[in-house]
């Protein structure tokens, strides 16, 4: 019998979902790599390997045998292959640009264990997409609004979030789509460098925010009484100032945020918060020209600093911190802290913390490959994010579980059961 591989699910999968992988007919503890293979919408290719050993019976199930040392990683890894993959491109980051297309992965095997892949014993694909079926894809442009919602399939209402990313701008939609798979109303909401909106991120207002708030709050399919949050770095100090400011807002979870308002002049009515200063003497370049500018953020508690602290302790939600330890875009864990001391220093319900040993800065839905360093817009060459490819994956899976967990609780008021694994 030829070698085949075997996947389940067969043929599809959520993104987000393990992916079971398997090759059988092949000789007793015969040895093999794998490689997996991805391209972007931009045409750049990811790959990872992996050497392996057959059993006695010619199986080899990724579930039960470890990898051997010379590929992408090694130990027992069922889904090593998707998350070590890395870009042939310097610096380039996986990102999911039309969230209505899948992914295609590419699995191979080839013969032996050589630097150079051996014979083709078998091959497959396999679709990796990011809507359910039945998810609602909804562009919104409305007023000033630019955003897409995704609703769940069925008839609502569902418990709606507004999620928020960084400094990239544009309108990434792929977080809050596979979040709307769950059964939440997601707004995936630009705020910058993206159609109309402004180019530069020079200064925010925040009454577009609350446009997109009252948006949430008066959509037949989003159930009230309030909505959610989801911000990640940049998105994350704006989903605060939204808390802090803006009415109707139950439940805010920050992904690597900080509690200063960073990189723009924040303005809402007849108030303004500048933003943290910044230092790029204190960024240190390595020898390959990527950048550590972990340093170069003020500290929001000393001088005129202290003006760009978000006044949290205004808001009436109850907070969620996913923090990164090994973040070297900002000091993440300070920001949860002081978040956290701050609010209860007003007499305010202690946030949740949960931190992540060896996570970097991009902690993004389960099964995406750590980004190690890529491009910063604002500083304009190659920054250094932090992780460690097997503890970062670790993390994501475990925060994804977290975030929904902590909206279930606060937005439907049912308790979810999940409990962190780390």
């Amino acid at each position: 019998m030829a070698p085949s591989i075997r996947l389940s699910p067969a043929a599809r999968s959520l993104f987000d979902e393990p992916l079971a992988i398997a090759v059988q007919g092949l000789g007793p503890r015969q040895q093999v790599t794998l490689r997996t293979s991805l391209r972007d919408e931009t045409g750049q290719l990811f790959q990872a390997t992996a050497r392996y050993q057959a059993g006695d019976d010619g199986e080899l199930d990724l579930a039960r045998c470890p990898a051997l040392p010379g590929g992408s990683f090694s130990g027992l890894e069922p889904m090593g292959l998707l998350w070590a993959l890395q870009p042939q491109k310097p610096f380039w980051r996986l990102v999911k640009r039309d969230v209505q297309s899948p992914f295609l992965l590419q699995l191979e095997v080839f013969e032996g264990h050589g630097e150079r892949p051996g014979r083709l014993l078998a091959q497959a694909q396999h679709e990796r997409a990011f809507l359910r079926d039945g998810v609602r894809r909804v562009p919104v442009r409305e007023g000033r609004i630019r955003a897409t919602l995704f609703l769940p399939p069925g008839n609502g209402p569902f418990p709606g979030i507004i999620d928020l990313y960084g400094t990239g701008g544009g309108l990434p939609e792929y977080r809050a789509c596979l979040l709307a798979n769950y059964g939440f109303a997601v707004l995936a909401l630009a705020f910058y460098s993206y159609e109309d909106l402004p180019k530069e991120m020079a200064e925010f207002h925040l009454e577009y925010f609350e446009e997109a708030v009252n948006y949430m709050l008066q959509h037949i399919q989003v159930k009230g009484p309030g909505i959610g949050l989801l911000g990640h770095s940049k998105g994350g100090d704006l989903c605060i100032s939204m808390a802090s400011f803006l009415k109707g807002i139950t439940a805010t979870a920050l992904i690597n945020g900080s509690v200063a308002n960073v990189g723009a002049v924040l303005r809402y009515k007849d108030i303004t918060i500048p933003p943290l200063g910044i230092n790029l003497k204190r960024v240190k370049v390595s020898e390959s020209g990527i950048a550590d500018i972990i340093d170069a953020l003020n500290n929001p508690l000393e001088g005129p600093d202290r003006q760009s602290f978000i006044p949290l302790e205004k808001a009436e939600c109850c907070f969620l911190f996913i923090v990164g330890q090994d973040d070297h875009n900002w000091k993440s864990e300070f920001f949860a802290v002081e978040g956290s001391k701050r609010l209860q220093a007003h007499g305010k319900e202690k946030p949740e913390i949960v931190c992540y040993p060896g996570a970097g800065h991009y902690i993004e839905p389960p099964f995406f490959p750590m980004c190690a360093a890529s491009m910063h817009l604002l500083f304009g060459k190659p920054v250094m994010w932090g992780g460690e490819p097997k503890a970062h994956c670790e993390a994501q899976i475990d925060a994804w579980q977290q975030i929904q967990a902590f909206f279930r609780k606060h937005l439907t008021g049912k308790p979810s059961g999940t409990s962190s694994k780390l």
